[in-house]
């Protein structure tokens, strides 16, 4: 059985690409254009497993989503995503631009491979 992946950003080619890096490595990936649509999905789909989240992103940034996510869902693992950002303030953090291998690396140590 794969991991449900989660993936938001409000870039449409980073969210693209990103959800086929991961499903290339197996996942099923839902995507989100922002945080509202992924607290949506959050709350709809209790499968997902993992949130991978950028963190600049208008409205709710992606810190505010993944402490409001884990207040409804405890065992949820997250992964930051920012070009900008250096501190992924208790998350894992890959930096963009990133290949597939650094995302992968990441998902291996901190959330487990799909």
């Amino acid at each position: 059985m794969s991991r449900v992946v989660l993936v938001v950003d409000d870039e449409p080619l980073v969210l693209d690409v990103t959800a086929t890096m991961l499903e290339d490595f197996g996942c099923e990936v839902l995507t989100a254009a922002n945080a509202g649509e992924a607290l949506e999905k959050l709350s709809a789909d209790q499968r997902i497993d993992v949130l991978i989240t950028d963190i600049n992103m208008p409205g709710m940034n992606g810190y505010e989503l993944a402490k409001t996510a884990i207040r409804c869902r405890e065992r949820l693992k997250v992964i930051m995503l920012s070009g900008r950002e250096h501190d992924g303030r208790g998350f894992p953090l890959v930096r963009k631009p990133f290949l597939a291998q650094d995302l992968k690396r990441t998902m291996a140590q901190y959330t487990g491979l799909c």
